[in-house]
This record gives C-alpha cells, structure tokens and sequence, in this order.
C-alpha cells in the first residue's frame, strides 16, 4: 500500500514536472525589462542652477574622474608647436635618411575652404572638439567634428567650416589656438547639419532657436552681430562677436558674473569634482557637454562658458528658470537612429538622434575605452 501511495505521488510529481518544462518551452516570451542606466549615468550628480539673467547652469558632478592626461588638447598643441595645421597642400610628407618621416612645406597647391591639413607631432593622442576655432592661414576655421588624432599619423585630412567670411589670403599658412569655441548654435550647425551655408547663417544671426513674435527682445541683435562682425575690412570675422564694443553688450561682465556664483555653488563639494554641465536660457534646457574628468572640464570650461553667454545675450531675455527634472533629462542615454565612425584602435564617434535631441559622444579605445566628451543638445531645427 505504501510503494503504491509513494509511486502515485512520484507520478504526479513528474506529470507537473513535465507540464513545468513544457511551459517553459512552449510558453510566450517574457516581455523585455529596460535595461539599467549605463554605470557612467549612475556616477553624475546634478546640483542646483547657477541662474543670471536668462541663463542657467546646472553644474553635472561626479565622485569619479577618469585619467585623461595621456590626452593632448588643441590649444596646448597648437601652444607648443606639437600639433601643426596648414591649408590643404601646405604639406607634404617624405621619409629621412634616418627612417622618420619628414614634413615638408608644399604652398599654393590647391587649398580648400572646408579641409586642412593637421599634423600631430607629439607623443599624446590629440583631441579634438567640434567648435575648436583655429586662426590663420588664409581664413579662420572651426574644426567640424570630434575626434582623436593618433601618435606618429599621417598628416590629417581635417573637416572644417569657415567662420571668416571674405579673407582668402595669408601671410603664414599656419594657424594658432584661437582659445576659442563658437557658441552653441554655431556648433550645432557645424557638429550636427555640417552644412557651411547653415554655419554662416548661425554666425550671422548669433542664434537659430525660433522665438515668438511676443518674446523680449535679446541683448545682442542680429544687427548688431552683423555689424560687428562686417566692420572689419572686408573680413566677416567671428571672434568681433565676442568684443563687448563691437556688440554694444558687456560680455566680459557676463562671463564674469556666471563664473563668480559658478564658483561659489561649487567651492564646498566634498570628494567630488565638476566635470560637465547643461544649460538652460530661459525656461528651456538645450545644452551639455560632459566630460571624462574634472581636469578635461576646467581645460574648456572658460571658453565654453564665454560661447554659452554669446548664446544667452542673442537669446530672447526670458527671466524663467528650466527646472531641475528637466535638466536632468539631459543626463539620461538615448534611445534613437544611431550613426557611428570608428578609427580601429584609437577613437569611436557616435551620434544617437531621438526627435528634436541630438547625442554626440567620442570615445577613446587606448589605453583603454572611455568617454572622453559627450555633448547633447536640443535641435533649434
């Protein structure tokens, strides 16, 4: 009676033994889980907005920096005469006697409005941000896209767009660090469209975010920008956008002012660093750029916060602050059509599209795989 009573429980327990498997192979599919924010996302912190006249800065921090110093910066480069730019077919490039390669000047063979030429001569990886300006040659130019420029490469191809409308002459063929980035709609039309026609309409019109008939009027008109930058000669020049006489607006003032309560907000953290920002004018949250390291942020952050203030000032003066959940949103990884460029071994370029925002993010392969710079902003078109 017992071996009976034990084998019908043993039966019974393989019948739903079997259904159990059966529903496991047989059964619908469970619907996907999101996938968790990346670990970088998870180091950020938000802090508070810095707020002055239609501007805010909600400073991004994070208890984690990457090493970055085996990266070479543009400006330090430029600086040192490690890195070297000149118009298309300004070099050419011959092997010595000794087995290195040699640069040799080749002028007046065929230079190109939108490419130069950039030779890396340093023992770092160059980087480079879209927006960089560089000054010389036969028109100052604004470098197009974000990328890594290896140790002991060829001379670069470099894509880039004229911000100096009118000048086609020179008398050195090299360029300098103009300490330089343009400001926000600039860039977007250079990183983002990489049309020069639009370039020069974001110059001409120091913004292209769409404003109602009713808005307050900006600080800094587009006439006033048109003048500045035509009243040199017969130079459209971009930089007289940022010289306070030519606009009739105290730009240094400004910067100086969002710089000071920038520094008081952020003098406390404690085992914390700022390595990126977002930035609102008015009620409306349209800009980052994050880093992988405090150091890489204190590098730009000056000439940044100069490009994100010529923005403001061309913006109407909406007195409205973006709110902390809003900017935050700015921290979160897209979702969306995703275009990617790859250098095997030295950088990946990734642009990630979800409606009217755009992500940009440069990653270095070596030493190791990081983030160097990642920018998101929200499309003025």
């Amino acid at each position: 009676m017992e071996r009976s009573i034990f084998a019908a429980l043993m039966g019974s327990l393989l019948a739903i033994s079997t259904l159990g498997g059966l529903a496991f192979v047989w059964g619908p599919p469970a619907s996907p889980q999101p996938s968790p924010p990346s670990r970088m996302e998870g180091e950020w912190r938000l802090l508070e907005p810095v707020t002055y006249e239609n501007i805010s800065v909600f400073p991004v921090v994070s208890s984690i920096s990457q090493d970055t110093s085996a990266f070479l910066t543009l400006e330090e480069g430029l600086a040192t005469g490690e890195v070297i730019v000149r118009e298309q077919g300004s070099e050419g490039m011959v092997r010595g006697r000794d087995g290195h390669i040699v640069y040799v000047p080749q002028y007046d063979t065929g230079a190109s409005v939108n490419q130069l030429v950039l030779i890396n001569r340093s023992k770092r990886p160059l980087l480079l941000l879209a927006g960089e300006l560089v000054s010389g040659g036969k028109q100052d130019r604004v470098i197009g896209k974000d990328r890594i420029v290896p140790v002991n490469a060829p001379p670069l191809p470099l894509d880039v767009f004229c911000v100096e409308h009118g000048r086609w002459t020179g008398v050195s063929q090299q360029f300098s660090a103009a300490n330089t980035i343009v400001h926000p709609s600039v860039r977007e039309r250079a990183a983002v469209d990489k049309k020069q026609e639009e370039v020069w309409d974001a110059v001409r019109s120091g913004t292209t975010a769409k404003a109602a008939p009713s808005a307050p009027a900006p600080q800094m008109s587009m006439q006033s920008i048109q003048g500045a930058i035509a009243g040199n000669g017969r130079t459209e020049a971009y930089e007289k956008i940022y010289v306070s006489r030519a606009v009739g607006v105290p730009i240094d003032e400004f910067v100086a002012e969002v710089q000071r309560r920038f520094a008081n907000a952020t003098s406390n953290l404690k085992g914390e660093r700022v390595i990126g920002v977002v930035v609102a004018y008015g009620g409306e949250v349209a800009w980052s750029d994050i880093f992988a390291s405090a150091d890489l942020f204190d590098h730009y952050w000056n000439k940044l916060l100069r490009s994100y203030a010529v923005e403001a000032l061309a913006r109407p003066t909406y007195r409205a602050v973006a709110s902390r959940d809003n900017a935050a949103e700015f921290l979160r990884h897209l979702n969306g059509h995703v275009t990617e460029e790859t250098d095997p071994g030295v950088y990946r370029w990734r642009e990630i599209t979800e409606g009217r925002l755009t992500q940009i993010e440069l990653d270095a392969l070596q030493p190791k795989t990081i983030t160097l710079h990642r920018l998101l902003l929200h499309r003025t078109s």
